[in-house]
């Protein structure tokens, strides 16, 4: 049994700015330069400046290291500098790191970020070119030599038997990516602004791995995000409403391993996710009927389904039919799908602009805000909430 009980980091710490590039496909600068604008960018959101920040947090995945960042972005002197590994899936485990270093006293103001040309420069949709020797590639080459070389090749394994055992078809996936789509119409900030899809266009899209479409798949993006969390206390003083930290989990499942946990007793759920949602609801306190936006993780649409069964907003196999009949607003920004592939963060920053009340697509009296980081690997999720 993993974790116990409620946590004590809950409401101790909150994002107080939101920050990025433009989103593309060709970015024209480095890494480097995305990461100081989009750190810059929300430390302005914040109404602080450089020299107020004493910590920074990013992805193992990231080429900007910590101190150079800081050298760059005209910061002092650094208390505290942590990385998350597993791609996407330390998306909220970066504010959850710093959450933790602010509640501790180690910092008083820590910027999460991650910057990358992912387009433009490493594709990560290419899956395994060349990798050093090392436990976790081990593990690949039990699927690589019959043809799972790509992340949607691994999901693809998981989406097949999802559809088996509950009697769906592809169309089931079909309904995140109307959402996502439906909302990036209508966000400027995303690439698809104004081209909404429908069903028919998700099941005319090609096939990239059976039962995968094109449709299916996030984007490929250049550019970068950057978050800003510091104590709810010097939240109250700064410009903007703070998102409260109401909790915040990572989490691993059994048998764990980078996209191939096929090894499990089941491919039809997220177990990891699983052990965030009790570790969220535990220490919050609250449960899916609490929940004004839902923030998920959207590299690949089937994943999306399964994080809202392990969640509880629906019963197994049931989730495409509560995405269809949009039971839960989803993605308002129109997710990695719609918007960009920035790893999730783009999502925290969504997550905070409803609480808010700056959404492009704003929810009414939206106060809570469930977000989650990348799936089939180990993750993380937040349960942003208002002051008060």
């Amino acid at each position: 049994m993993s974790v116990r009980g409620k946590d004590r980091l809950g409401g101790r710490a909150a994002i107080v700015g939101i920050g990025a590039t433009e989103f593309s496909k060709d970015s024209g600068r480095s890494e480097l330069k995305l990461a100081v604008e989009a750190v810059h960018a929300a430390l302005d959101d914040a109404g602080l400046s450089p020299s107020d920040v004493d910590g920074l947090v990013t992805f193992t995945m990231d080429t900007n290291p910590e101190i150079t960042v800081a050298q760059a972005a005209g910061m002092g002197e650094l208390s505290f500098f942590s990385r998350v590994h597993y791609g996407g899936g330390a998306a909220c485990g970066t504010v959850q790191q710093a959450a933790l270093a602010v509640a501790s006293g180690v910092a008083d103001v820590v910027v999460c970020y991650r910057a990358f040309n992912e387009r433009s420069g490493r594709r990560f949709g290419s899956g395994v070119q060349h990798r050093e020797p090392s436990a976790e590639g081990a593990a690949l080459g039990w699927n690589l030599p019959f043809g799972l070389l790509t992340p949607a090749s691994w999901v693809a394994m998981a989406a097949q038997r999802y559809l088996h055992t509950y009697g769906l078809t592809p169309e089931a996936f079909g309904h995140v990516a109307v959402t996502d789509r439906k909302y990036a119409a209508t966000n400027p900030a995303a690439y698809f602004y104004e081209k909404p899809i429908t069903l028919a266009d998700h099941a005319e899209s090609r096939w990239i791995v059976d039962p995968l479409r094109l449709l299916d798949c996030c984007q490929e993006t250049d550019g970068g995000q950057a978050i800003v969390v510091t104590s709810v206390e010097r939240a109250r003083d700064l410009p903007n409403p703070p998102a409260v930290i109401r909790a915040a989990a990572q989490g691993a499942g059994r048998a764990q391993e980078q996209m191939t946990s096929f090894y499990r007793d089941e491919l039809t759920g997220l177990p990891e996710m699983s052990v965030v949602a009790r570790q969220l609801w535990r220490t919050a306190g609250l449960g899916p009927d609490d929940i004004d936006v839902g923030i998920l993780y959207d590299h690949f649409t089937p994943f999306v389904l399964m994080q809202l069964e392990e969640f509880g907003f629906c019963a197994p196999g049931e989730a495409a039919g509560f995405v269809a009949e949009e039971r839960l607003p989803l993605n308002t920004h129109g997710g990695q799908l719609g918007e960009a592939y920035l790893h999730g963060m783009n999502g925290i920053a969504e997550g905070v602009r409803q609480l808010r009340g700056t959404a492009v697509n704003q929810i009414p009296d939206a106060a809570t805000t469930l977000v989650t980081a990348g799936t089939g690997v180990p993750t993380s999720g937040l349960i942003l909430g208002s002051d008060g």
